[in-house]
């Protein structure tokens, strides 16, 4: 059996790139107990290594053949404005070129903050590399001309000389109300500009002259631009319909009539070219990957054919789409990276995420299929302990976050842990999961502690009639909607879990909007939006477990990041609060410096040893 810290610590290999030219690979991972940004050429032979440390990284790209991009999170508390902590992302220029300093974008910016508002893509302009960016402008100080204080939030968009780090305007921000967003063709000019107001909805978009190509109102203000078509010509958009379905648009950018886009297709991602923009294909999420053009294709097919079974995600690939990374998990895989020569037809493993679980450690994973209560259709993943028989297991009920996300076939580090000790473990993609049409979305609307609470527990009955599991011994894990749907099992519904362990849990439901409503800046269409999402206020303190705390049934966990900007730390300290009022056995875990994604390893850690010795305690595997 492998050690927790094999599961739970961030893995050997966080995240990998390719650079343009295809020469080098840059890989975030760990070695010797130390955490580092290592490149190595085609031959992986290291060129350059960089501590990294316990930052907490978004992630990583090339800028050129001869500087990385590296994002890191922080959080910082602030004083004054619609929200009391926030998440800042900073950008760090790494040269290849160690003699070379690191720099930080903006850093030689009085004028704007030292921090990133958007990625708007890198593109060669007359032989220069230009990364294009969205940042805070500051405005000086009336008390000293030298001196810069914040003027407001709404990013301007600059562009960056990667080679000398140096910022240039492009756009203004938007005016007092609303929201803009921006499109750069592959000359590194704005091609499309968005403008939506936060208020009434209202959006417009200008193309490249400032004409007027579209415009409208978006309900919950759900308006976004996408990016450029396949031939740099057109822009692709979305928008949300009447009835609440988005619908993805293309429309020339010289003007003209809006065509509705891959209308009919559940896609999964789009892939866009690394250095012009324009849109390469997409990943089906049925047929695979599919590109518009033939060689591309023809290369897709071939990738998706070879890692047949698996999990697999084309992370990264050259421009020239030659040399693509490929990240493979499920199917007694934990976790391996691939780079495919397509020219020269071969495909090498180059790290290993977790070489302390090797395949016969790693827990079979499989689609289980059942019906609602109501008779929808719903699927979720079941993983099983290695080397046991499907039979009268125990289980732990994974329910994921979001709620709009989705479980699927793959290597859950969280998962995995558990099927280590002896459990199932079913993550169900309950209504309101994006696995589905977007009407299964929808369906979820509202449901909250209601037909999203009971699509989980549907599972276990349907598990237990397969005699896959006992439905006598099973406990509840979830994170951030996961930990509220925890919450939930225990209070709202009654009878069904030994125990339950909220990480990170929305606790209160009106709370959650009034967070949310105030950090919008009281704009009437997040007020909306919330609105759609949770159904009427009269109903939702009948499914706020802070609420039912007198309710709950078994013993909960609360696991939560003091520096946690998506739901408050606050969430599980006052469900604590109500919990120990009612004389109900409760557990409360803080994470120190850890945010709402777990992203510093001794922390992670820290919160997968509480979670899983709470669940063996209450709810013994063997």
């Amino acid at each position: 059996m492998a050690p927790l810290s094999a599961y739970g610590a961030l893995p050997d290999v966080e995240d990998a790139a390719i650079s343009p030219d295809g020469e080098m690979i840059s890989m975030l991972l760990s070695s010797s107990g130390q955490r580092i940004l290592l490149i190595v050429d085609s031959n992986l032979k290291p060129v350059n290594r960089l501590q990294v440390g316990d930052a907490k990284v978004r992630y990583m790209q090339w800028l050129g053949n001869e500087r990385i991009l590296l994002v890191t999170g922080q959080t910082e508390e602030v004083w004054g404005f619609t929200t009391d902590k926030i998440e800042v992302n900073v950008g760090h220029l790494l040269p290849i070129d160690n003699s070379l300093p690191v720099e930080t974008i903006f850093g030689d910016s009085k004028d704007v903050l030292n921090a990133l508002y958007g990625n708007y893509g890198l593109r060669q302009i007359d032989g220069r590399w230009v990364a294009h960016f969205g940042g805070l402008r500051l405005q000086r100080s009336a008390q000293s001309r030298s001196r810069y204080v914040f003027d407001h939030g709404r990013p301007f968009l600059y562009s960056i000389d990667v080679n000398t780090n140096r910022a240039s305007k492009m756009s203004d921000s938007a005016r007092q109300g609303y929201d803009r967003d921006w499109v750069v063709d592959a000359e590194g000019r704005i091609a499309a500009t968005l403008d939506a107001s936060g208020a009434d909805g209202d959006w417009k978009i200008e193309g490249p002259t400032g004409k007027r190509i579209a415009s409208g109102t978006a309900l919950g203000a759900s308006i976004g631009l996408i990016g450029l078509g396949s031939d740099g010509s057109t822009l692709l958009y979305a928008a949300r319909r009447q009835d609440g379905i988005n619908e993805w648009f293309e429309i020339p950018l010289a003007g003209g009539t809006p065509r509705p886009f891959l209308a009919d297709t559940d896609v999964d991602r789009l892939y866009f070219h690394k250095v012009s923009g324009y849109l390469m294909g997409y990943l089906d999420a049925d047929k695979g990957p599919v590109f518009f053009d033939q060689d591309d294709q023809k290369a897709a097919a071939g990738i998706r054919k070879a890692f047949d079974g698996y999990d697999f995600r084309m992370v990264d690939w050259t421009p020239d789409f030659t040399k693509v990374l490929v990240r493979t998990s499920g199917k007694l895989d934990s976790g391996t990276w691939f780079v495919v020569d397509l020219e020269q037809g071969k495909a090498d493993a180059i790290a290993y995420e977790r070489a302390a679980i090797g395949p016969e450690r790693v827990g079979p994973v499989s689609t289980f299929a059942y019906k609602a209560g109501d008779g929808l259709d719903i699927d979720g993943i079941l993983t099983l302990p290695p080397g046991r028989e499907a039979k009268d297991l125990p289980l732990v009920m994974l329910p994921h976050g979001g709620p709009h996300s989705y479980d699927r076939e793959k290597f859950d580090w969280w998962a995995q842990a558990f099927a280590s000790r002896g459990y199932a473990v079913f993550q169900p993609n309950f209504r309101g999961s994006t696995n589905k049409t977007q009407a299964f979305k929808l369906a979820g609307f509202g449901e909250w502690g209601r037909a999203m609470q009971t699509d989980i527990s549907d599972g276990l009955t349907a598990l237990a009639e397969k005699g896959i599991v006992d439905p006598a011994r099973v406990c509840i894990v979830g994170a951030s909607y996961g930990g509220y749907a925890a919450l939930a099992g225990v209070t709202i519904q009654q009878g069904i879990y030994r125990c339950a362990v909220a990480v990170a849990p929305v606790s209160d439901i009106r709370a959650m909007f009034n967070e949310d409503y105030r950090a919008s800046g009281r704009e009437r269409m997040t007020k909306e939006a919330l609105l759609d999402q949770l159904g009427p206020k009269d109903r939702w303190d009948d499914v706020s477990p802070r609420r039912l705390a007198d309710r709950a049934d078994a013993p909960i966990m609360l696991i939560h990041g003091r520096d946690d900007t998506v739901v408050p730390y606050s969430h599980s300290t006052q469900m604590a609060d109500k919990l120990k009022d009612n004389g109900k056995p409760y557990e409360l875990v803080e994470l120190e410096g850890e945010d709402h994604w777990l992203s510093l390893s001794k922390t992670r850690l820290r919160m997968l040893e509480a979670a899983v010795g709470f669940v063996e305690k209450h709810n013994p595997a063997d």
